[in-house]
């Protein structure tokens, strides 16, 4: 692998391998002391356009645990601000020596323009509302780990699929892995034609999540509500929000996950939040060991 712009481009074998080696990443996170020399004498470097906590920070642990050069970059406080463009900004990091470009950016295509333009390698961690691969990939490690295998998965994904490209990765990389992806939520927070990417869409939240084996619920975007996707965020919560009674629908051993940050109480309720069935913080600690294992492939 060159780069890693999204799933809808990665084979199968490559998300295996990526998969494969998060585990032995695992092993370095686990230990007491996190250092392994795997990309000594690498730089890396984090381009962010967007604000993050969970991607940003994982991404700058994951490189430091392996030995690598890091240097973290915000818009509002680099030469962007004073109008430089991204490709102008995308060559100047790589002309100092930079192995690794981690962008951010709002608008969908921006990791493939620099892919396109540049000789370092490109990490796509979130564009506009195209795709967040990483995310998908410790989502996918995540129910690896509990699950055994990803093939014939039941997984439900609802809540803002229009504007989540969580969801959008995690249809390419779920399907292409043998999982049967359900999508739910409002008819105006659903994508025209969403199921031509392999995903079913079914409106009923208790139809949706019967037999389920994971249940994954997406933030709802609250700056976009003025748009009026739906009336209120007490009538999103009734129909929609994940809750003690539409887990019993689901399989016994049904996982609950969310790429965060969640709104408690809209899509779904604290008591699952916290629960034994909640994987929540663990897809924190995955998403550190696929950073690390994607880092790691991508500069041998």
């Amino acid at each position: 692998m060159k780069h890693l712009l999204g799933l809808k481009d990665t084979s199968k074998e490559e998300i295996e391998n990526i998969l494969e080696t998060a585990r032995g990443m695992q092993v370095i996170l686990d230990s007491n002391i996190k250092k392994a020399p795997h990309l000594n004498g690498k730089s890396i470097v984090t381009l962010f356009y967007e604000n993050s906590t969970r991607t940003r920070l994982s991404f700058e642990l994951a490189s430091k645990y392996l030995s690598s050069a890091s240097a973290n970059i915000s818009a509002s406080s680099s030469s962007v601000a004073k109008g430089e463009t991204l490709l102008d900004t995308g060559r100047t990091i790589q002309r100092m020596g930079t192995d690794v470009i981690i962008i951010r950016h709002p608008m969908a295509g921006a990791p493939h323009l620099l892919a396109k333009h540049l000789n370092c390698s490109i990490v796509n961690a979130g564009d506009g509302m195209n795709e967040h691969p990483t995310q998908a990939l410790l989502d996918m490690y995540t129910m690896l780990r509990h699950k055994g295998t990803l093939q014939g998965l039941k997984v439900v994904i609802t809540g803002d699929v229009l504007h989540s490209r969580v969801a959008r990765s995690n249809i390419w990389g779920l399907t292409k892995m043998g999982a049967e992806v359900v999508v739910n939520g409002p008819a105006t927070m659903m994508p025209v034609a969403i199921e031509d990417m392999g995903a079913r869409v079914e409106p009923n939240i208790k139809h949706a999540v019967k037999d389920a084996d994971v249940i994954m619920g997406l933030r709802i975007q609250l700056e976009r509500q003025k748009s009026g996707l739906f009336p209120t965020i007490r009538e999103y919560s009734k129909f929609f929000s994940v809750n003690e009674e539409t887990l019993s629908y689901a399989a016994k051993d049904c996982l609950i996950m969310h790429p965060g940050p969640v709104n408690r109480g809209v899509e779904m309720t604290s008591m699952l939040i916290d629960g034994d069935s909640s994987v929540i913080e663990e897809q924190v600690t995955s998403g550190v060991a696929v950073r690390m294992a994607i880092l790691y492939i991508l500069t041998r």
